[in-house]
């Protein structure tokens, strides 16, 4: 590199660094409700090997079965339908699961949102990008990995509704451990209903607490709860029931499913698998266990309350044969999620799988590479509901501050890639090749000018400066910056506009209830 190099970059970089932010200070709301896809999917089997899992899937219902554990009454559903239960273990006619499922579960559905600006249509060819759930730990760069708090919960919430690239508002993003394990449901769901006015998920960790869950919905949502045109309730939440893989649902997740159901709340019905210990090795055995186990839970559904909104979803994930550990962001699981994106849309109901999975233990280059190698198939292969896409860290355990906002830059990036390619005339730009011509650059003509605003997908985290300007402004690393932006969103956040009267009837619910039963351990 010659002497004169190095300052002429870095004027370059000064003069590149102004106009992005100019840029960035200028650009309009772009922000979508959800996703539309206008690329292809992205998919690794033919009709041929799609029809074999789909086989085997039968047999599994039809010859192995399903247990149903600890619910008499779902089991007396099942007998009532004509399955062969025997004890516990419910068998099913070849054909029974598909038949019920296609009969009557909508193909795409609207999850309510209390502004309905922010409604979200899952299903079809729309994505709906969804933070992580479940960890009962939290970590930041300044205090570390700890137990989660209210306090934590309601930052998320805050964080994923200043998220543009988040469409959801997710479920129990991580649990505050320093609340009454049987009653934190309460503050969670507020959280949700308070500091955001996009859609949420349920509780399901006991049938009781769908009925909460219910009832707040009704209250937030007043006259407006019952759809005018069909007579029935809005569908305003989307909870998830697991499978207790291998092929078996308990009496917990039946119990918050039959509530959601009765009550046209949607149901994503997931088996959640390791690929090794509750599924076979192979690609193709756990596609065809997970499709068996997802049918049986979503025919559930639809004996419960035919025309319940259900989802299907696949949670499958490899261990490590030597140490038994769970492995996020390797191609097995991708695979399976091709798959099984494809079976669903075969069967006709909308899929939920993917998102940004890492076993990282803080947010490197592991938990990015993991991330990334689960989030470009959860775009490519259409999956409806990506849960998990954003802060998902040590294999589920720990929700990462730094870590949220890492994947949901990467989300506006996946956000970019399903629009496709712009084939309109401004999208072709022979207007501009005409005005510039051989041997010109094309950064002072009319057409950038008018396009540069939102011309290409800007992350807030990436630097892309010279080492110099780097440098000097401290070397930072991309954690360093993720760091420094969350702190800034949650300093600029602002709580959208929620009516006094709801407000206050919300909090009267939430003590009455409280009040009527003791507290558990906090654990």
């Amino acid at each position: 590199m010659s002497d004169t190099e190095a300052p002429v970059r870095s004027r370059r970089s000064r003069r590149g660094r102004a106009g992005r932010q100019a840029a960035g200070t200028q650009a309009a709301d772009t922000s979508v409700p959800y996703i539309t896809r206008n690329i292809p999917y992205y998919e690794v089997l033919d009709d041929d090997g799609l029809s074999l899992i789909e086989n085997n899937a039968e047999t599994i219902l039809e010859e192995v079965g399903i247990e149903f554990r600890d619910d008499e009454e779902a089991l007396q559903i099942w007998r009532d339908a004509g399955a062969d239960v025997q004890g516990q273990l419910v068998k099913f006619p070849r054909g029974m699961c598909r038949s019920l499922i296609q009969t009557s579960a909508p193909r795409e559905y609207t999850q309510h949102a209390r502004n309905p600006a922010r409604n979200v249509r899952i299903g079809g060819k729309n994505t709906v990008f969804v933070p992580a759930y479940g960890c009962p730990f939290v970590y930041d760069m300044d205090k570390g990995r700890r137990y989660a708090t209210i306090e934590d919960f309601q930052n998320f919430v805050k964080l994923a509704y200043m998220s543009p690239s988040l469409h959801h508002s997710g479920g129990t993003i991580c649990e505050p451990v320093d609340l009454p394990v049987n009653k934190r449901h309460f503050d969670m769901l507020y959280a949700h209903m308070k500091y955001s006015d996009k859609a949420f998920m349920g509780s399901v960790t006991a049938p009781e607490r769908a009925e909460d869950t219910v009832e707040m919905c009704k209250i937030l949502f007043g006259d407006n709860y019952i759809d005018e045109e069909t007579g029935k309730p809005k569908t305003i939440v989307t909870s998830l029931i697991n499978a207790n893989s291998p092929m078996t649902f308990d009496d917990t997740m039946l119990g918050a499913a039959k509530v959601y159901a009765r009550n046209n709340q949607a149901c994503v019905v997931t088996p959640f698998i390791l690929a090794g210990a509750m599924s076979p090795v192979t690609v193709a055995g756990t596609a065809a266990q997970s499709l068996a186990e997802a049918m049986a839970g979503m025919a559930f559904v639809q004996l419960v309350n035919p025309g319940a909104p259900v989802v299907m979803g696949s949670f499958a994930s490899s261990i490590s044969m030597q140490s038994g550990a769970p492995t996020f962001g390797t191609p097995e699981p991708a695979l399976v999620l091709y798959i099984m994106a494809n079976l669903a849309r075969r069967l006709g109901v909308p899929f939920r799988s993917g998102g940004g999975f890492c076993a990282a233990k803080v947010p490197d280059a592991q938990a990015a590479g993991e991330a990334v190698s689960t989030l470009i198939p959860t775009a490519l292969a259409g999956v409806n509901f990506a849960l998990h896409t954003a802060g998902w860290q040590e294999g589920g355990l720990v929700m990462g501050y730094e870590k949220f906002v890492m994947d949901a830059d990467n989300a506006g990036m996946m956000e970019t890639l399903l629009k496709g390619v712009d084939l309109s005339e401004n999208g072709q730009a022979m207007d501009a090749i005409k005005e510039v011509g051989p041997g010109n650059h094309f950064l002072g003509c009319a057409h950038t000018q008018a396009n540069f605003k939102t011309a290409f997908y800007r992350s807030p985290l990436a630097d892309n400066n010279s080492f110099e300007q780097w440098e000097s402004e401290g070397s930072k690393s991309q954690e360093q910056r993720a760091n420094a932006h969350w702190k800034k969103m949650l300093s600029e956040y602002q709580a959208p506009e929620l009516d006094p009267a709801i407000d206050q009837a919300l909090l009267d619910y939430m003590e009455q209830r409280k009040a009527s039963f003791p507290d558990s351990n906090i654990s």
